[in-house]
């Protein structure tokens, strides 16, 4: 959780600084992504895919029973 200051920093910047960050906060992570052998990789992006797959799923219900609702 993040601090209440960190928070208002963050309603503070622009859009472009947040999407600065976010793009910072990716090219830090690709070199852990892509560290191990093939196989540690391809099942670490496996996992990645999976649990998008399901965020997607959640997602997709929930605005079909929105949708429902009207």
């Amino acid at each position: 959780m993040l601090s209440r200051e960190s928070l208002e920093a963050y309603r503070r910047m622009t859009p472009g600084q947040r999407l600065s960050l976010t793009l910072q906060a990716m090219r830090d992570a690709v070199p852990y992504l892509l560290s191990g052998s093939k196989h540690v990789v391809e099942r670490r992006f496996e996992l990645i895919r999976r649990e998008n797959d399901e965020r997607n799923r959640r997602m997709r219900e929930g605005l079909a029973k929105a949708e429902a609702t009207q």
